[in-house]
């Protein structure tokens, strides 16, 4: 995909997306207790392979460091982006730490 994704943080819906040719993917979100639980990410097939949940993990992440939230990916998705990315562990808090296989 050449050009940047636009992703949107829906405060309404507690989801980061990003809509391309009529369909949404999204990454779902709580806050809680300084917390930002990540617990379900939906990518469309039409758009796999073009970086949007890259591009919606990055922002749910960034935000997270932005505003001092631990995360919490209870979604697999999310978990796994974390895990391949190691800039991004350091957010991780310690009740999902070990379940990810970081050192506490």
């Amino acid at each position: 995909m050449s050009k940047p994704l636009d992703v949107v943080m829906n405060d309404k819906t507690h989801r980061f997306e990003v809509t391309l040719g009529g369909e949404t993917a999204f990454a779902e979100y709580v806050l809680h207790n300084g917390a930002m639980v990540l617990p379900h990410t939906v990518v469309p097939p039409a758009f796999e392979g073009k970086g949007v949940g890259s591009a919606l993990a990055k922002a749910a992440l960034g935000y997270a460091r932005e505003h001092g939230l631990a995360v919490k990916p209870s979604c697999p998705f999310m978990a796994g982006y974390i895990m391949r990315h190691p800039e991004w562990q350091d957010l991780v808090h310690e009740d999902f730490r070990e379940r990810l296989g970081l050192a506490a």
